[in-house]
């Protein structure tokens, strides 16, 4: 897709968005009803627009008359009055424009990632006050699916840190998707029956890593005492208890397994009464065990077909997860989702489905840029973090199509495959305002 085509397609969003203005701000009565230099739509794309800069220097950026040329206050103000709905709507809108609806198995990862913002003790949902002398701190926490073949976020949903519900974020993804066939491939937080019902019952397929130890869903089952494995399970799950089934749970785990009332699931009835007839729910899946180094196993669990998904061709699947995981890092640091120009987490919220949107309105461009093939050592691919700047100077109308492609393919890296780094997991600190990129 050209990108042209691709900044169409979002201002279309846009647009869209823009003619139902009444539906996203906080007062219809009088919100954007007069006749203003900052408009409803030229807000949305100057927030979509930003980078790391200070609100004023994003405004210079945006408005180059000096007489045209708004305060940071009137900015401020203007987009107080627009809920976040606004910017998920334009992120679903573009994004289901960009990704074509086919049979073909689409396979998305899901992840989660904790985002510092300022610190506001009024946000309960995501203040933590810290412990031992840690100064208090406030995060949200970003659900996200991702398309590993697209390079494109498909679906979000923004959680408090202290509210944070990985599965129930999960099902609503999925519920709530427009994909006809897709493989869910997810770490281990997300090993959970009701996970698996939901993308089952969606006609899905999932790829879960879970615990290998004594504990989680592996557990409970009855499996071969050897290093690797593939067994095929075939659950009945059900609330009831009647000395019958008391016995099955007992005798025959990989056919029988009790869903205790205290969690959730969503297909099964929460109350029953002593009279009330037995109700299963039937959930098939294998269960895989494999080496991935000399000394270290993996144990996977999925529906997919034994057939055609070998423990090899499983175990090359998993490793493709980790797409999400550097799509979180370019979000975070080439982005800019590191940096947020307000301390009300509504506005938060706005840049970060913001964000999302010039992700993949920048992945879209920069994946259909022709890179040249000549004779070199490794592979390459165009350099995101020049291909995020210019995409967002040809979002802003700062530079054409044509000098877009040229920059993006004069500037590539290497491709270098089985390259491995220890990640650090040391907390960042939020980045005051006063110390912006200039």
């Amino acid at each position: 897709m050209k990108p042209k085509n691709v900044k169409k397609l979002l201002f279309s969003a846009i647009e869209s968005t823009t003619e139902n203005y009444t539906g996203y701000v906080n007062n219809t009565q009088i919100d954007f009803t007069r006749n203003r230099k900052l408009s409803f739509s030229t807000i949305i794309k100057a927030i979509i627009g930003m980078g790391s800069k200070s609100i004023t220097n994003e405004l210079i950026d945006l408005f180059p008359d000096v007489e045209s040329l708004p305060s940071a206050s009137a900015f401020v103000q203007q987009r107080q009055k627009i809920k976040t709905d606004a910017f998920k709507s334009i992120f679903n809108d573009f994004t289901s424009k960009l990704i074509n609806i086919t049979d073909d198995l689409v396979v998305l990862a899901v992840d989660g990632s904790d985002i510092q913002i300022p610190t506001n003790p009024d946000d309960k949902s995501s203040f933590h006050p810290g412990s031992n002398g840690q100064k208090p701190y406030n995060l949200l926490h970003l659900n996200a699916l991702y398309n590993l073949e697209n390079h494109l976020y498909t679906d979000a949903i923004i959680q408090g840190k202290m509210n944070t519900n990985e599965h129930s974020a999960l099902q609503e993804m999925v519920d709530n998707s427009s994909i006809n066939r897709a493989l869910v491939i997810a770490d281990r937080g997300y090993e959970s029956y009701n996970n698996m019902a939901h993308i089952q019952e969606k006609g899905w397929f999932f790829l879960i890593r879970i615990k290998d130890g004594t504990t989680g869903i592996k557990n409970g089952l009855d499996l071969p005492d050897i290093p690797e494995f593939d067994v095929d399970i075939n659950l009945k799950l059900t609330r009831k208890q009647t000395k019958e089934m008391k016995n099955l749970f007992l005798t025959d785990r990989n056919h029988y397994k009790l869903i205790p009332h205290s969690t959730p699931f969503d297909y099964l009835p929460l109350k029953l009464k002593k009279a009330d007839e037995v109700k299963f729910f039937e959930l098939n899946f294998r269960i895989v065990r494999f080496k991935i180094t000399e000394d270290s196993y993996e144990t996977i669990l999925t529906n997919l077909e034994k057939t055609e998904y070998s423990p090899e061709r499983l175990k090359v699947l998993y490793e493709s997860r980790w797409g999400i995981e550097t799509s979180f890092r370019d979000l975070k640091y080439t982005i800019g989702m590191l940096n947020f120009h307000s301390k009300k987490v509504m506005c938060v919220q706005q840049e970060i489905y913001a964000h999302l949107i010039m992700y993949n309105f920048a992945e879209m461009i920069t994946s259909h840029v022709v890179i040249d093939k000549k004779q070199r050592k490794y592979t390459y691919k165009a350099n995101f973090s020049v291909a995020a700047h210019v995409c967002r100077l040809f979002f802003l109308e700062k530079t054409t199509s044509p000098n877009l492609e040229t920059i993006i393919a004069r500037n590539t890296i290497p491709i270098r495959p089985g390259r491995h780094r220890d990640r650090t997991l040391t907390v960042r600190v939020f980045r005051g305002f006063l110390y912006r990129v200039a």
